[in-house]
């Protein structure tokens, strides 16, 4: 796999190259930064640069990202630069949802981790025995735990019993009382006996066909900036931003494509996306079908059993090309990984598989120094994509189910299948030749099997590994931002 180098094209050389936006991010293997000029609502990218993440302090990193856009791209920056930020390099905060039917508290413990940078270890159902509820907690330690639980004017008594669970245990984590509203003070009132944090939003599921998970997001949102800022000495860097808010990468990404698929009230988005997002420690698939908007609530049917959000993302937290390298082959076995060379490639062993991935979960910062490790590095993402991109989207019912309702063949979860357009996010995207990420891309859609995937798809990929930037971007300039990624990353990226 022949890898680019992302350097300042020639069309660059007489342009003017002041930027007054610098957004950085935090990964956890590197530390980007990307410059801008915002002239009359429009955004003209500049230059980027990159550096290993620095995790004893992240300003060195972003120091020396931003150097690398000045030295390599001529940038220069106006006193009155405004800089903005994500982060993913806490890895997400654990997070354990206790609810009280599995199926409604897994649907909603997912779409208020989407964003928020949080991961959802376990779900936990009233069901399940009070012992083995405790465990799960103690075994786990969550930073977060989103206490759900009954419609409102339903269920109390789930709610309470695992509120005095986690008393009990003299829980650590940030308590998330999302329930029931009429079960909300007395949860609150036995974990404030206790001396367990907690904040109280609306409940995440007042009717069983509407979900209600902002208010629940964005508290968990606040814990993630609070415990990163602690944790990774982002204070600095916090400080030094327009909004003072560093963004959780996978949320802006997340809502770049959302902005790309909707569009704003001046400007017509592009429509179905899916968007997959490789990175060294997950691998992320975002679907927005601005379709589903129009759906009134009868037609979404029970939301507990429908994927008809407009918004979805699925994350695979072993799936990744340096941190999460040996997931990929724990997922599909040594052998799909050489069944997914590119032709070519020089022959390649099991056993030559399982220790490159372990060496890249030592050295993160590896980069491909030969044609044999440029071919393993490209099949292990053709790997972690498929298997990502299956577990995204529906299927076909391959045998009848009568609890359900569902006869064979009846199409179960999010149908893709009409969907136009898919864009690739990620540095193996950003640093192969254009015919490398076609054939890669090509390779993970070739057999869907039962899958609901797109069935002929345009694919775009982003060139200068940027969109982490238009998400930050669309909450303060979103026309702007719509515009770029439209006419640059759209226009431009298409394979």
């Amino acid at each position: 796999m022949v890898m680019r180098m992302l350097k300042p094209p020639k069309s660059m050389e007489n342009k003017d190259l002041t930027a007054n936006i610098l957004v950085y991010d935090v990964g956890s293997t590197y530390t980007k930064a990307a410059a801008f000029r915002l002239e009359d609502d429009q955004l003209h990218f500049l230059g980027r640069g990159q550096s290993p993440t620095t995790l004893q302090d992240v300003m060195i990193g972003a120091d020396l990202a931003r150097r690398q856009t000045e030295g390599e791209w001529g940038v220069r920056f106006t006193e009155d630069l405004r800089s903005y930020a994500t982060c993913s390099a806490a890895g997400g905060l654990r997070m354990v949802a206790l609810g009280y039917m599995p199926r409604v508290t897994a649907k909603a413990a997912k779409e208020v981790a989407m964003t928020a940078g949080a991961r959802v270890m376990e779900v936990v159902s009233f069901d399940e025995p009070l012992e083995y509820r405790e465990e799960v907690l103690r075994e786990i330690r969550p930073d977060i735990i989103l206490l759900a639980g009954g419609t409102d004017g339903g269920d109390r008594e789930s709610v309470l019993e695992n509120a005095r669970i986690i008393a009990k245990i003299r829980s650590r984590a940030k308590v998330i009382i999302a329930c029931n509203r009429d079960a909300q003070a007395a949860a609150a009132k036995i974990l404030t006996e206790h001396g367990i944090d907690w904040v109280r939003v609306p409940n995440i599921m007042p009717t069983i066909h509407e979900l209600n998970v902002k208010p629940a997001r964005e508290a968990i949102h606040s814990e993630f900036i609070k415990q990163i800022t602690n944790a990774k000495g982002l204070d600095k860097l916090s400080a030094m931003l327009a909004d003072q808010t560093v963004i959780p990468t996978p949320g802006a990404v997340l809502l770049a494509s959302e902005l790309l698929a909707r569009g704003t009230h001046e400007q017509e988005g592009i429509g179905g996306l899916m968007l997959i997002d490789l990175g060294g420690a997950t691998t992320d698939i975002h679907s927005a079908l601005p379709e589903l908007e129009m759906l009134k609530p009868e037609e979404r049917g029970l939301i507990i059993s429908n994927e008809k959000q407009f918004s979805y993302r699925t994350v695979e937290g072993n799936l990744g090309m340096r941190v999460s390298a040996t997931g990929i082959v724990e997922s599909v076995g040594p052998l799909a990984v050489i069944r997914a060379l590119p032709a070519g490639s020089p022959a390649v062993t099991p056993e030559e598989i399982t220790a490159y991935t372990e060496h890249l979960e030592e050295a993160t910062d590896t980069i491909p120094g030969n044609e044999r490790e440029k071919a393993m590095d490209y099949a292990l993402a053709v790997c972690a994509i498929t298997v990502a991109l299956r577990r995204h989207a529906g299927h076909f019912a391959q045998e009848a189910d009568p609890v359900m309702g569902l006869a064979a063949g009846s199409v179960v979860g999010r149908d893709l299948r009409a969907v136009k357009h898919v864009l690739a996010v990620g540095g193996i995207f950003a640093y192969a030749e254009t015919e490398q990420v076609s054939d890669l891309l090509k390779c993970a859609f070739a057999d869907p099997g039962i899958s609901l995937l797109p069935a002929d798809p345009v694919c775009y990929y982003d060139q200068n590994y940027i969109l982490y930037a238009m998400g930050v971007l669309s909450h303060h300039y979103p026309d702007a931002a719509l515009r770029y990624m439209k006419e640059k990353i759209i226009s431009r990226g298409e394979l």
